[in-house]
């Protein structure tokens, strides 16, 4: 996963708003105690902090592979339903 890809799973799963108050607030055991945003710049790869992420908001394991990914042919956010 790269970072812009966490971006768009976070958008995704979340909203842009809302989002961005769980990355910059939310403060995650797994990581040591940081945020994601603390946790991707001190180098932590995006997928485990997606994960990471994921298992503290209780996001859905069919939710959390793979979120992120751009769908060929289709632009914006990928959907979930």
């Amino acid at each position: 996963m790269k970072q812009s890809e966490f971006q768009r799973a976070v958008d995704a799963e979340f909203g842009a708003g809302y989002g961005g108050v769980v990355v910059g607030d939310l403060v995650l055991s797994a990581l040591g105690g940081r945020t994601a945003r603390e946790a991707l710049a001190a180098g932590v790869r995006p997928q485990e902090v997606w994960l990471a992420l994921c298992e503290a908001t209780d996001v859905p394991e069919e939710r959390r592979h793979g979120a992120g990914r751009p769908v060929p042919g289709e632009s914006g956010p990928p959907r979930h339903g």
